[in-house]
């Protein structure tokens, strides 16, 4: 298929640890691999070898800047595939998807159903509408809400901000008294509940699991699965081990999930097993390529290769089967930052380098990119503010 090997392909968001996965994947393939990023420094993808071109964009919160950037350039440059990465940039190219239509191929769902699965509000209300299960969830429009609420909660709780991915707002708050506290300091103003819209959750414990696809107009075109087995912070984020594995409710739920919206590209469903009634909760939908991409791409499930295909309107056989109990590990900085918040003190981490069954991103033919990873380390304790094993707090086990 000599056509799909000189597409041509601008990735966004060539800082983020995924983007090296996505231009490996590609860039291995003989396609044409353009990154680009708002940042300079520490844009991993940009030291690959398979970067052919390096941009850098207006920041994204600037939306009018960044969009009239990224349209002229699809416009002048003629990129055959737009590849979004990241959750403040592919909203923006799905609500403004008929400004790049004319000039370049993408795989994005419509913008009412990206708004839905990128605002947690919004994909917690359309859950529980259709049956996923749920942790219980708040979500106050005045602080009196939550004093209303607080003495009905099973502590510890969770504080999300409704918008936005990854761990903002995130903080564990143990009793009625912490929450009140939390929200007293935070919440209090009604126009800030107003605008900065949070939600509160009951915390679900049990470990973190993962069901991912690629659809096309609302048809499953390549499934995926897998359980956390570390992630950083310890108390809940990112996978830094992660294992391939299948379960049918969890097939079930996230196919149930993302067939009501109407899916039509990429996303990440996650849940945690809550232990207490060994049923799956949602946690959150990441309507965008995720951290963790590089499992299943390990596993023979290239999602990159998959976006690009049907982009093109190019047809696969589905991708249903995969090898289970294959291990992906982020060494750095995820995983050095786990040993660090405990100590030093990690068994596993230790053992893990002898497990034929581990995979890594290091790749000795394409090793810039791991060195400029060990850099990295500092800018976690930076945004963490030197808080390395509880940065957003530590729940206490459910009373």
């Amino acid at each position: 298929m000599k056509k799909e090997i000189n597409w041509k392909v601008l990735v966004t968001d060539a800082d983020a640890l995924h983007s090296l996965c996505i231009v490996r994947s590609l860039g291995a393939k003989g396609m044409r691999v353009s990154m680009g990023s708002l940042r300079r420094l520490f844009s991993l993808s940009f030291y690959s070898k398979f970067c052919r071109e390096r941009i850098i964009y207006p920041a994204p919160n600037h939306t009018q800047e960044f969009i009239d950037f990224m349209v002229d350039r699809v416009r002048s440059k003629s990129y055959d595939i737009l590849l979004p990465v990241r959750s403040s940039v592919t909203p923006l190219i799905a609500e403004h998807a008929e400004k790049f239509r004319p000039y370049v191929n993408f795989l994005l769902p419509s913008a009412e159903s990206m708004r839905v699965a990128n605002d947690k509000e919004l994909t917690f209300k359309f859950a529980e509408k259709i049956g996923i299960p749920i942790p219980r969830t708040i979500y106050p429009q005045k602080f009196s809400d939550i004093e209303q609420e607080a003495q009905r909660f099973r502590y510890p709780v969770v504080t999300k901000a409704a918008f936005g991915s990854g761990s903002r707002g995130l903080a564990y708050l143990n009793s009625a008294g912490d929450l009140l506290k939390f929200a007293e300091k935070n919440l209090k103003h009604e126009s800030d509940l107003a605008v900065n819209r949070w939600i509160i959750q009951e915390y679900i414990q049990g470990p973190g699991c993962g069901f991912f696809a690629i659809f096309n107009r609302g048809e499953p075109k390549a499934i995926f699965m897998h359980r956390r087995i570390r992630e950083y912070p310890i108390t809940g984020g990112p996978s830094v081990m992660a294992e391939s594995y299948y379960h049918p409710r969890l097939k079930e739920l996230g196919l149930k999930l993302l067939k009501a919206l109407n899916w039509n590209s990429v996303a990440m469903v996650e849940f945690k097993l809550d232990l207490k009634d060994n049923e799956f909760k949602l946690m959150e939908v990441n309507p965008r390529f995720w951290g963790s991409l590089n499992l299943p791409v390990a596993c023979g499930v290239d999602f990159p290769y998959y976006y690009c295909l049907l982009s093109m309107q190019k047809d696969f056989k589905p991708v249903f089967k995969y090898r289970e109990g294959i291990k992906f590990r982020w060494l750095f900085p995820g995983d050095f930052m786990y040993l660090l918040a405990n100590y030093g003190f990690s068994k596993d981490f230790y053992h893990d380098f002898f497990d034929p069954n581990v995979k890594y991103d290091i790749s000795l033919s394409d090793i810039k990119p791991n060195i400029i990873e060990l850099f990295l380390i500092a800018g976690y304790f930076i945004q963490n503010r030197g808080r390395i094993r509880y940065p957003q707090g530590k729940p206490n086990k459910p009373v």
